[in-house]
């Protein structure tokens, strides 16, 4: 394995805005859910992110795959990353706090460590990973609250919703190695917004009906935000990091954005964590750390 890239303080900025973008979004699209469905706010951010990624395309003038087993491609990719994760989150934010949602998704990172070590050869499970992995799950425990593993209730289920939505994210990572590596990044996010879309349209149409357009401002606002700021944008930002930290020091990131969440739900939506959820990330946060320098030392 390549060794992992040197952080300049050009991508440490970069890094860190993307934490910032992220750590927002979960606010926005708590705010859009006051008025509109949880499919028809996944419908948004999926069908203007997919646009605006097209007009990139466009724009750069690249080429467009023709081909059926791409276009395939797109659409479990689309499924893993987005209609499935992002429905999932969406709905369980409807019963926890954004900063608790927050917290969980950046179980994504720990579960994209083990499926790759499971999947891939080149990805095997060393003692620090496994060290890494386990206080990651440890971290997630804590945070969702030993007593809760005994009761079942809604805000349970909407916690579990978070973590499956976070283990989609981690097979989709592994779709997109296995399937889409030799596409241009653009191309590929558009591709995969259109597989999602794809999916998410009938169901919204059957769950919610036709999406309607006189929404208040504060709702366009958030819509705007999670979509063209949080899911474009933070596609193109996101490899640009990519290219310049490598895929190691972005694990990072997932670090960044719960601080940012927490803080903007306690400011603007009066939310208050319990203490586990704090040490819950505090142990989830080192083993992250632990991840991010065994893939230094690979």
């Amino acid at each position: 394995m390549a060794d992992q890239k040197h952080l300049s303080g050009r991508a440490w900025a970069e890094l860190l805005l993307l934490g910032l973008i992220w750590g927002a979004s979960f606010l926005a699209i708590r705010i859009a859910l006051d008025t509109i469905p949880v499919m028809t706010s996944v419908l948004h951010r999926v069908f203007w992110a997919m646009l605006a990624l097209w007009l990139i395309v466009w724009a750069k003038q690249q080429s467009v795959p023709t081909d059926l087993r791409t276009w395939g491609a797109f659409l479990v990719m689309g499924l893993l990353n987005n209609a499935i994760p992002f429905t999932l989150m969406a709905w369980g934010q409807l019963y926890i706090d954004t900063g608790l949602t927050s917290i969980l998704n950046a179980a994504t990172a720990v579960f994209g460590v083990l499926v790759a070590a499971m999947l891939f050869r080149d990805e095997r499970l060393t003692k620090a990973r496994a060290l890494g992995v386990g206080l990651g799950f440890l971290g997630v425990t804590i945070a969702i609250g030993w007593r809760n593993f005994a009761s079942f209730n809604i805000q349970n289920v909407a916690q579990l919703a978070i973590i499956a939505g976070a283990l989609s994210y981690a097979f989709a990572s592994a779709w997109a190695r296995v399937a889409l590596s030799h596409l241009p990044p653009t191309v590929a996010a558009a591709g995969m917004l259109t597989g999602a879309t794809v999916v998410i349209l009938p169901i919204t149409l059957m769950t919610d009906g036709i999406p309607v357009l006189n929404l208040p401002a504060i709702t366009w606002v958030a819509i705007t935000y999670y979509a063209l700021v949080a899911t474009a944008g933070a596609y193109l930002l996101y490899y640009r990091v990519l290219a310049m930290a490598g895929a190691g020091n972005l694990m990072l990131v997932t670090l960044v954005i719960p601080p940012i969440a927490i803080l903007l739900g306690s400011v603007l939506r009066d939310e208050a964590l319990p203490v586990q959820a704090y040490l819950g990330f505090a142990v989830l946060g080192l083993g992250l750390l632990i991840l991010n320098r065994s893939a230094a030392r690979d």
